[in-house]
């Protein structure tokens, strides 16, 4: 007896009057503009200028929607190049078909070309990008519900997904939600990133390897459920000896980046270090906050003297030296003075004295 289960959407598809609506396009866009806010978010944060995400969001999107179409159609060339298949297929991206690898990999070049454009480094750029590509993923792969594709084995688990389509060779039944799976999985990657992020505090591009080793590790074991078609190496399905390579090299570069350069990048965006130092600069200051004000001409006092300070010292000295000659020579003269005074009355005195000896013999 049916107790529970996930239905599945009658059609992929809605019409708002003429204009159709795919869930699974609707699904990707939602996911982009929640990231896009996401990053815009973190990299105010991070020190950097309000919409330069989205600038370079502007050539990182395309390139990533074009890197996973391509490692779609070329992981599974047969849907489209074999026998009965109609090539052009290969172009309806609405239809699915994302892989996420070629998607991270063409997307990093693209921001790396926005970022350079801007006068930006990749790594803290891509760090703020990490938890809200994340979270991008979980709601993108919704798509794959509005497509009824890419789920798991057979179950009878109460949230077992129910399959209803035929085409494409599907069997109708209820199986392993392995799209919810991946979704809830991705919305603990982006947890995880945030937390860690300001835990340790990551930087040059430590958060965003922490997000592809995390993601990599939950996609293996749901990888391992699945049972839609896909190329077995050894036993393993493609994308699992992807997820293992990406993850231990995840892994790597966070070990050895954290050696050579230990901590968070203090400058993100140099434009708007310049405008912040400018403003320091108008205020009459030289540096930032209270760095600023003890490196001010005011604060350093004598510990620094200019020229013009240096030349007024100079001459207060000189004038000091002239005062205190000319008081000494005024006090040796009226030393002199009560000197021959002082003889005088001696001399008077010893007269006085004379006179009454020669009077008393």
């Amino acid at each position: 007896m049916e107790l529970a289960y996930i239905p599945s959407p009658s059609s992929g598809v809605l019409y708002l009057g003429p204009v159709p609506l795919r869930g699974y396009a609707f699904s990707i866009l939602v996911g982009l503009f929640v990231a896009l806010w996401i990053v815009d978010r973190r990299w105010v944060a991070r020190g950097g200028q309000k919409g330069t995400a989205w600038d370079i969001a502007f050539w990182a999107i395309p390139f990533g929607l074009v890197g996973g179409r391509l490692y779609h159609v070329i992981t599974d060339y047969q849907l489209y190049f074999g026998e009965g298949r109609d090539w052009v297929d290969a172009f309806k991206i609405w239809e699915g078909g994302l892989g996420i690898w070629g998607a991270v990999a063409l997307g990093a070049l693209g921001a790396w070309i926005g970022c350079r454009r801007r006068g930006i480094a990749l790594p803290p750029y891509a760090d703020a990008v990490a938890p809200g590509l994340a979270l991008a993923q979980a709601i993108g792969r919704w798509g794959n519900w509005f497509n009824q594709e890419l789920y798991g084995r057979e179950t009878d688990l109460p949230w077992a997904l129910h399959i209803t389509s035929t085409e494409g060779g599907r069997v109708p039944g209820y199986y392993h939600p392995t799209f919810l799976y991946e979704s809830l999985w991705c919305v603990g990657v982006a947890l995880l990133v945030i937390w860690a992020d300001r835990r340790f505090k990551l930087g040059h591009g430590r958060a965003f390897a922490l997000y592809v080793a995390a993601y990599c590790a939950g996609r293996f074991w749901i990888e391992y459920m699945r049972v839609d078609e896909a190329h077995d190496i050894l036993g393993l399905r493609l994308n699992n000896w992807t997820a293992m390579i990406v993850f231990v090299l995840a892994v790597v570069y966070i070990v050895v980046s954290a050696k050579k350069r230990p901590g968070r990048e203090d400058v993100v965006e140099p434009g708007e270090a310049a405008a912040f130092d400018g403003a320091a600069d108008a205020s009459g200051g030289t540096g930032t906050g209270e760095k600023g004000k003890a490196d001010s001409p005011e604060a350093k006092g004598d510990a620094e003297p200019t020229e013009d300070t240096e030349a007024g010292g100079d001459a207060k000295a000189e004038e000091a030296a002239k005062n205190a000659k000319n008081a000494k020579s005024a006090k040796g003269k009226e030393d002199a003075e009560a000197g021959d005074d002082a003889e005088a009355d001696s001399g008077g005195a010893r007269s006085k004295d004379g006179a009454g000896s020669a009077k008393k013999s």
